[in-house]
């Protein structure tokens, strides 16, 4: 498949709605969470470090969405990032867009974080995590993938 990562510039300009309408069917709410957030200004990706992309097929179809936002932990490291509201359209899982997302967001939070964190409940997407590169630590309730920059 012939993907393209970008930027998004303005979540509200951007057709999402059958990715969330499929992550709802899969009882996923966090990309109506995602669209809701950034139309009230809640969540903007617009803080120091963060940055919102999404993944468009050759028909320029947005496929997958995902971005980083700052998230200190309690007592952990203020230069944490979060990996947000990722998540790829099931019939293009496996063809290279989640991982083509997910280093684009890697890439970007290295330039601006000591480390990435992500919390997932879902069994495929800890094995997509592991692959990806990051390590299994759920020492704290609200993590239970990091990425340790070396800086």
């Amino acid at each position: 498949m012939t993907y393209v990562v970008e930027p998004v510039q303005d979540l509200t300009k951007l057709n999402i709605e059958s990715l969330i309408s499929e992550s709802e069917e899969e009882g996923y709410r966090f990309l109506t969470r995602l669209a809701e957030d950034y139309k009230d200004g809640i969540n903007t990706f617009t803080e120091p470090g963060e940055a919102l992309y999404c993944v468009k097929d050759k028909q320029g179809e947005v496929v997958a969405i995902g971005g980083v936002n700052r998230f200190p932990v309690p007592g952990g490291d203020p230069e944490t990032g979060r990996l947000q509201r990722f998540y790829v359209e099931a019939d293009e899982r496996r063809n290279g867009a989640g991982s083509l997302l997910l280093k684009e967001i890697v890439e970007h939070a290295r330039n601006h974080f000591h480390e990435l964190t992500v919390k997932t409940e879902s069994s495929k997407a800890d094995a997509f995590y592991r692959h990806n590169g990051f390590e299994f630590d759920d020492s704290t309730s609200e993590t239970t993938h990091r990425m340790e920059f070396n800086h």
